[in-house]
């Protein structure tokens, strides 16, 4: 096969390719310069759609609508853009073999990519229950949601199985999402989790409470302190059931798995520097080989905030890292230099009419203000998280969005506070005041 050649590759087709190449254009690329190589079969797209909208019965989202950049209320770059702006989006192609010494990438199909420029923008993969040997983990109508074509897979089942019975394995991000997905397409939703509360990496059992509450008055069932153990199925091979450690038998029609990612870093291994699970790259997301970049999920990255190297999976991160890596390429050929990343963590999630945003760390003291009860017809409530006298976190439930500014401005400025009972009590007065 003849081999393609090209100043900038980025390999992966997802949110962080997508925010790359409009910093590409934004940096004059020339037509025939970049490359995006994709093993998705549709051009970059906002990946957090499809745990929401994507799955909803009325108001449904659908591509071309959530291209990349509509995210962060950008231009939609729909594949013609990428014609215009003479990128080439190389799709369906799974690179399977990297030689970064050589410059070279080879795809399953065995062709041939040269780069002298490469940006590592693979993302992350869902953890499978089958990695942990589950039995009957490979029966039909068992989910998992990172990618277009599961989401349409997901779909189909839902429209099958109308009103039927759906358990939801895992408790984070995707559990709660997808709770919510299911439970407004009329199904019976159970959500099994082994912690003791929902997204407990980030939420407190205070916060907690008041999802749980609130899921359960929306008539979906909270399962806790269990996992799935194995799985029954029908002649056709399909999930009948879930059977979990507790004993309990769950009766199923559709199971959505939810139980984290890991970085897709197979392909570099032993090429590059690798820290915390991730490539290993300095503040302009150089990895430790020349003329290679890392950006999202993929990145262990300098923290400047803290002071310490983190690797964040979270679709802000995605667009942001991939427009640093851009800039930083073209101010190194330009003799240029530019500021360090200083990254404000930053988390969100929507579902039913419920919108909450987390920015800054979630270590310390915590201090949960407002109206928390799942009750309460106004659900605006938050916390803080106080570390050495300062607040250095900060969560908000129904927030506007100049409220949602002032706790961003607070984990970011790190204000002192001298007593938690009266920042419990000033509650969103003392974000406003900084």
């Amino acid at each position: 096969m003849a081999e393609k050649s090209f100043k900038y590759v980025i390999v992966g087709g997802g949110v962080a390719a997508g925010y790359a190449a409009r910093e590409f254009a934004k940096q004059g690329v020339k037509p025939g310069e970049l490359a995006i190589i994709s093993k998705e079969a549709v051009a970059p797209y906002e990946r957090p759609a499809l745990s929401k909208a994507y799955l909803f019965p009325e108001g449904t989202a659908r591509l071309p609508g959530f291209h990349v950049c509509v995210g962060s209320g950008g231009e939609r770059l729909l594949p013609e853009w990428y014609t215009e702006k003479g990128i080439s989006l190389v799709l369906s192609t799974e690179i399977v073999k990297a030689d970064l010494a050589s410059k070279t990438l080879i795809s399953a199909a065995g062709e041939t990519f040269k780069y002298q420029i490469l940006i590592i923008a693979t993302g992350s993969t869902v953890i499978r229950l089958s990695d942990f040997g589950v039995q009957g983990a490979d029966a039909k109508n068992i989910f998992y949601l990172r990618e277009i074509d599961e989401a349409d897979e997901l779909v189909k089942a839902i429209k099958a199985k109308k009103n039927g019975k759906a358990v939801v394995v895992g408790g984070g991000y995707i559990g709660l999402e997808l709770s919510a997905a299911l439970r407004i397409n009329n199904f019976d939703v159970s959500m099994v989790f082994p912690e003791p509360w929902c997204m407990p990496r980030l939420f407190t059992a205070g916060i907690a409470a008041f999802y749980e509450g609130y899921y359960a008055k929306k008539g979906i069932k909270i399962i806790k302190g269990t996992v799935a153990v194995g799985f029954g199925t029908n002649g056709d091979g399909e999930v009948t059931n879930v059977k979990l450690r507790d004993g309990r038998v769950l009766e199923a029609d559709i199971v959505v798995v939810g139980v984290g990612g890991k970085p897709l870093t197979t392909l570099f291994k032993d090429h590059v520097d690798e820290e915390k699970g991730g490539i290993k790259t300095d503040a302009f997301f150089k990895t430790s080989v020349p003329d290679v970049y890392a950006v999202g999920d993929v990145a262990t990255f300098p923290m400047k905030l803290y002071g310490e190297t983190r690797r964040v999976e979270h679709v802000d991160h995605a667009r942001k890292s991939a427009e640093q890596a851009v800039k930083a390429i073209f101010a190194s050929e330009q003799g240029k230099s530019i500021s360090e990343y200083d990254y404000l963590p930053y988390f969100y999630s929507r579902s039913f009419d419920l919108s909450w945003q987390f920015y800054g760390d979630n270590v310390g003291e915590t201090v949960l203000f407002g109206d928390s009860s799942p009750e309460s017809p106004n659900h605006k409530f938050g916390s803080y998280w106080v570390k050495d006298g300062k607040v250095v976190g900060a969560f908000l439930e129904s927030g506007t969005a100049e409220e949602n500014n002032a706790i961003a401005k607070v984990a970011r400025v790190q204000p002192p506070v001298s007593s938690l009972d009266q920042l419990a009590a000033e509650g969103l007065i003392f974000a406003s005041k900084i």
